[in-house]
């Protein structure tokens, strides 16, 4: 009897995996905008996304663009430094 309740056990717990993962994806991506390092200039990488939304080769013109799309999807942008790590983080959402 106590194979049937350790299976059962096990089976719920899966399910539970399961269906809270399913539950996250649907809550969709954000619209973060990321000034990210990028060759020899800079990018601006929506959150999640392995491709870049934008290259410019100035850091402050990637910041711009990165607002301008913030601003429209009432989100965040992440500057990055030169050397990955996060200088700054500048707040859209209303």
């Amino acid at each position: 009897m106590s194979t049937g309740k350790t299976w059962l056990r096990t089976f719920l717990d899966l399910f539970e995996v399961f269906f809270n993962s399913s539950q996250q994806s649907k809550q969709g991506r954000t619209w973060h905008q990321h000034v990210v390092p990028y060759e020899e200039g800079w990018a601006v990488r929506r959150e999640g996304n392995e491709r870049i939304t934008s290259k410019h080769r100035k850091q402050s013109t990637a910041i711009r663009k990165a607002k301008s799309l913030a601003r429209k999807y009432q989100a965040d942008v992440i500057i990055h430094r030169a050397g990955g790590g996060i200088r700054e983080r500048i707040s859209y959402d209303d």
